[in-house]
């Protein structure tokens, strides 16, 4: 919560200019749930969607079978984790390890579409 402002003026990608019928939008957790983050969002041009606290529980409560989907994100990370090179950064370019995680996020593509066995 403290770092949203460091973060959003950090993003090196450049954005669009906003129109009035196509707003930037920016998804944020429940940990993020604080009215001056949201009055932050909003001064940097994009619309909150920020999960409030509890929701999360009440869906749960409400649907049999409603799961987060969190575990995409920690699953990835699990699987970059298998490889040791990416594990223990040896690398002392920045470079190399970018090229090395891009190799990696690819071998990981090509096993989960099954095409190699």
């Amino acid at each position: 919560m403290k770092l949203v402002e460091a973060t959003l003026e950090s993003v090196p990608v450049v954005r669009p200019k906003v129109r009035l019928y196509w707003q930037q939008n920016l998804c944020l957790d429940k940990g993020y749930d604080f009215d001056e983050v949201r009055d932050l969002v909003k001064e940097f041009g994009y619309t909150a969607h920020i999960r409030a606290r509890g929701e999360e529980a009440k869906k749960i409560a409400e649907r049999a079978g409603f799961k987060a989907r969190r575990w995409v994100v920690e699953r990835t990370h699990s699987w970059m984790n298998r490889f040791r090179r990416i594990l223990i950064r040896w690398e002392k370019k920045p470079e190399n390890y970018l090229g090395l995680l891009h190799l990696v996020c690819a071998v990981i593509t090509i096993r989960c579409t099954g095409l190699l066995g």
